[in-house]
Formats: C-alpha cells, structure tokens, sequence
C-alpha cells in the first residue's frame, strides 16, 4: 500500500510539471498490482488525454466511474476528459452528474461553464460561473469565465467589470487577461485588448487563439479597417433581400452597396495585413500564407487598376471591364482565404479559378458582357461564400 500510494504521489508530481507520459508509467505499474483503484484510472485518464490518447483516456475515465460511480470525483475526471476532447455535451452531462453528488465544488461548476462555452450556450455558462463564484469567490478563472460570457452576450459594463476583477485576483493569469482582451476588443478599445493579449503570449507563449486575437486587435487599430469590419460584419445576411427583389426592383441598387463595402473591407484587410507583416514588431505574427495572400489581393487591385486604365486608353471596353474584374477578384480570394472548411475552401479556390479563366475568355473574345458578369460573380462571392460555408458546417455537424 506504501508503494502504490507513493507512485500515485508521484504521478500527481509528474502531472503537474506537465509530464504526462511518465505520470502513465507510474500508474500502469499502480494498476498491475490494483485493477481495481479507482483514483489510478482517474489519473492515468488525465494522463492519457494529455498525450493525445482520447479513446483510451475515456475508457480509463469510464472505468473510474464505473469503479465508484456515487463519488464525485470520478465523473469529474469523465468531464474534464470530454471537455479536452471538445466533446461538450459529454463534459456537461459529466460535470452534471458530477455535481449531483457534490454540489459545493467550485471545480466542477467551473467544467460545467466550459462546456456551456464550447456548446455557445452562454447564458448557461455565466449562471454555472456564478454558481461557482458562490461556493468560492476567489477563483480567477471562473471569474473570467463570467465576464468572457457577459461579452459574448454584448453587456459590457458587467464583462469589464468581471474582467478588471479576475486581474485583480490573480494578475499572472493567462486567462484574465484573455477575459480582458475579448472585452476590450468587443467593447472598442483594440489597443487595450491588444496590450492584453500580449500579456497572455508572455504567460503562455503556446496559446495559439492569443496570436491570433491580438492580429485581430492589431488590425481593428486601424479606423477605416474597423469601420469596414463592423459593417461587413452587420449585413452579412443581407443575401435574405433575395426574396424581396420580385416586388422591389431597386434592391439591386442595396445588393451592389453591400457587395462594395465587403469589397472595401477586403482590400483594407489585405493592407492591413500586409503592412503588418512588413513591420519589424509583429512580423512574426503572420504565417507566409497570410502574407503572400494579402500581397497577392493587393497586386489584384493594382494590375486590375492598370488593366482598367489601358482599356480607356486603347477604347477597348471588354478590357477596361476586365480590369474592374480583376479588382473584385479580391473579394474571391479572401472569401476563400476566411473560409474554415478545408472542403469549402477548395470549392471556393475553385470558383475563383472560374471566374479567371472567364475574365481571360472576355479579353481574348472581346465581350465586355461576359467581363461585367465576371465583375458581378466576383463581388457577389460574398453570398456563395455564406452558402458554401453554411453547407459544409451542416455536413460536418452531422458527420458528428
């Protein structure tokens, strides 16, 4: 019993200096000796997810649980499991089930507020958040998750009041800060939120989502490009007006503004980018890809400027058109540069695949018919990109 309760000792130490490959190698050999020590699979599930083996850490999880399923502890475990996973209505159930054995653990409300967030639900993730913050007012965390839910829910005096609160509590947590940032950069301070999410990359330079909030708060820094985002953002539905076109012709005229303004943000973003990139202090921040495709749009509007520009030279329509073309191709390639699905963005590299190889044909046959269309295909990618992503999420979703 001394040796097993030793090599749980040190696998709890090996867990905590982030080692979770020989926190495993203890509790195989507590196992050998115990099969049946519910607190061995508890850890060794812990172990496992942190090394990637999601299966196997929800088989030693559900053993735990099967070993002492009236404790709370174990369903906890279950949870956290889940929740690593991404897996967010198994980590809810768990830490549901978890609480109805132990209602007064803090922990476990805090789980249940994190699985709330990765469903989106976040007035169910603020009441778990408070819950908590009930039973133990002085956890940083939860109190970030509070005000990271109030910012979600656009009340921002509470998200920045939770906010300066957990910075309060604990000044070195990575996640205070990031309930910072979000606020500040939902709220219209980017050069605040920027700060913050600097502070997180100090604290934990492997967070990955802190790079790439703080490009964002690098970007919305610059007024054209933050008021151009906030609009774009605003009308992205505007493709519902469809229907109304029948009986209210002059809809066109709304569709080709919302078309522009999408354009111009896009063209702003390129800059934007580019610019960053360039600079000696955040050039690390941006991958090749990111750079090269904000050249790329900026070279679209300058060649298609200059294509413009010799078709009202020469009087040759087709081409002045064409160039006006090339310009909107830049709405295409970011489109299909922002789209997550890796499936919907081929389809959509594709679709701007088309839409040159038909501003070519209009050049080579000399159709300023077909080089308009090409002009509208391309501003109008905004409303294929919303159903090529809508599509591709709907598969997904239910490939779950």
């Amino acid at each position: 019993m001394v040796k097993v309760d030793e090599s749980l000792q040190r696998a709890r130490a090996l867990l905590q200096l982030g080692r979770p490959a020989g926190a495993e190698r203890e509790l195989r050999g507590v196992l050998a000796v115990e099969p049946q020590h519910d607190m061995a699979h508890c850890l060794l599930a812990l172990a496992l997810v942190h090394q990637g083996k999601g299966l196997e850490a929800i088989a030693a999880a559900q053993e735990a649980v099967r070993l002492v399923p009236e404790h709370w502890y174990p369903h906890y475990v279950a949870g956290q499991v889940y929740y690593r996973l991404r897996l967010p209505n198994q980590a809810a159930a768990a830490a549901e089930a978890s609480l109805a054995h132990s209602p007064e653990q803090a922990s476990t409300w805090e789980l249940l507020a994190r699985a709330h967030m990765l469903k989106g639900q976040w007035r169910q993730m603020a009441d778990a958040a408070r819950r908590g913050l009930a039973i133990d007012p002085q956890v940083s965390d939860l109190v970030s998750l509070l005000s990271m839910a109030h910012t979600r829910l656009g009340e921002a005096e509470p998200a920045r009041a939770a906010a300066a609160h957990a910075l309060q509590l604990n000044p070195e947590s990575a996640t205070a800060h990031l309930a910072s940032g979000r606020a500040a950069l939902a709220f219209g301070d980017p050069r605040a939120a920027a700060d913050s999410f600097r502070e997180v990359l100090r604290l934990d330079p492997g967070f990955g989502p802190a790079k790439d909030l703080l490009v964002t708060a690098l970007k919305q820094r610059n007024p054209l490009q933050r008021i151009l985002s906030n609009l774009r953002r605003r009308y992205r539905g505007g493709w519902r007006l469809v229907f109304l076109l029948p009986v209210a012709p002059p809809l066109i005229a709304v569709f080709v503004l919302i078309a522009l303004m999408h354009w111009a943000a896009w063209v702003s973003e390129a800059v934007t980018v580019l610019r960053l990139a360039r600079a000696k202090a955040t050039r690390l921040l941006f991958e090749g890809a990111e750079a090269r495709v904000a050249m790329a749009c900026c070279a679209l509007a300058v060649a298609g400027a200059g294509v413009l520009v010799l078709g009202i030279a020469l009087g040759l329509e087709a081409v002045g058109t064409a160039g006006v073309a090339v310009m909107a191709l830049i709405t295409a390639v970011q489109e299909a540069t922002h789209t997550g699905s890796p499936r919907g963005r081929k389809v959509l590299y594709g679709w701007a695949g088309l839409l040159v190889v038909a501003i070519a044909a209009a050049v080579i046959a000399g159709a300023p018919v077909v080089a308009l269309l090409g002009v509208y295909a391309g501003l109008g990618t905004i409303w294929v990109a919303a159903g090529v992503r809508r599509f591709f999420l709907d598969h997904n979703t239910a490939e779950v």
